[in-house]
């Protein structure tokens, strides 16, 4: 796959706007977006099929688009070693592949009718389709990094391993005597600081990049990809419903416990009309306004933005170890980012 033809000028635009990412040197922004390009033009050679039922299935997220902020760490990953090209376009494929085919699974298991502004396919075709066209993407993407090597086929499979174990502690809950708080750091950290994880490793590996500079990228994703998920815990309270895009409060209408209510639960002097409200969904519009108030009030809020800062301080000392560079740069922005949008 080429990554010789330019840029537009309207992918770079998007770029300067995705997930925080702050670049100022305008060869890493054109280097970026024709890298993410190519990107886009695998995955949709990557989901056609001879049968039109699976192809339009799997196209379906495919189109709908998203931040593709895996492929992009991989490709700016890769900017700390010497070599670029066709391996690190397909690293950066593959792992959108695997992130989209969970997002299919996941929509099945929360029994979700929409995903990125589009119908999901569990609700446009049915549950069986949707778990059948996840285990396609799947498929796709280990074919795709059998190409890479087998140091990269065994890191795959490692994080597929991590993604279906955060997965299954997440469906079965803590266990008796374990600390709630601790289960859900550890159950974000494998669903998705995981895969963040190898997307920066790839992209090192690809590159050619050295062992130190790799684990460096490897660390910081795992922790930047945790840090993501309790940024979304944040904001999911303190934002309004036109700042989200969205309808306030998803979580507590889902009865998803997050970070936030979590600590509130383990401070005694949490309002106990909030602990009754967290004990289940809450369907009614009034009731989660309420939920919502209390959980601004009290501790577990500023407790969440507190290890949110916390992760995105470990995140930028992670950095520390790569050399000084507008790509090193952009890594420490998305730190910043995630903890700048929750205040």
């Amino acid at each position: 796959m080429s990554v010789s033809s330019p840029a537009p000028g309207g992918a770079i635009e998007d770029l300067r706007a995705s997930v925080g990412l702050q670049i100022a040197d305008e060869q890493l922004l054109r280097t970026l977006a024709t890298g993410l390009a190519d990107v886009e033009t695998l995955l949709r050679e990557v989901v056609r099929s001879d049968v039109k039922a699976v192809e339009d299935a799997a196209s379906h997220l495919v189109e709908a688009g998203g931040k593709r902020f895996r492929p992009l760490f991989t490709l700016l990953a890769s900017q700390f070693g010497p070599k670029q090209g066709d391996q690190v376009v397909t690293a950066a494929a593959a792992v959108e592949l695997v992130h989209l085919a969970t997002l299919y699974h996941d929509d099945v298991m929360d029994e979700a009718t929409m995903r990125r502004g589009a119908e999901s396919v569990n609700a446009r075709w049915d549950n069986t389709i949707a778990i059948l066209t996840g285990d396609f993407l799947f498929a796709h993407a280990s074919r795709l990094v059998a190409d890479l090597g087998t140091d990269a086929a065994r890191i795959i499979a490692e994080t597929f391993g991590e993604l279906v174990t955060g997965q299954m502690r997440e469906t079965v809950g803590p266990a008796d005597g374990d600390d709630a708080v601790e289960h859900y750091l550890t159950v974000i950290a494998q669903k998705t600081g995981s895969l963040i994880a190898t997307s920066g490793r790839f992209g090192g590996m690809m590159s050619g990049a050295p062992d130190d500079y790799i684990d460096a990228l490897r660390r910081f994703g795992d922790i930047i990809g945790t840090a993501f998920q309790i940024s979304d815990d944040v904001i999911d309270i303190a934002s309004a419903s036109d700042e989200l895009g969205k309808a306030q409060g998803t979580d507590l209408r889902e009865g998803v416990r997050t970070l936030p209510m979590l600590y509130a639960l383990a401070d005694p002097a949490t309002d106990p009309r909030l602990v009754e409200l967290l004990s289940g969904p809450i369907s009614d519009d009034k009731l989660v306004a309420e939920a919502l108030g209390l959980l601004r009030a009290s501790s577990g809020l500023e407790r969440a933005r507190e290890t949110l800062s916390d992760y995105a301080r470990r995140a930028r000392a992670e950095l520390a170890a790569l050399p000084a560079s507008p790509a090193r740069d952009a890594c420490e922005s998305v730190a910043d980012y995630l903890v700048a949008r929750t205040h």
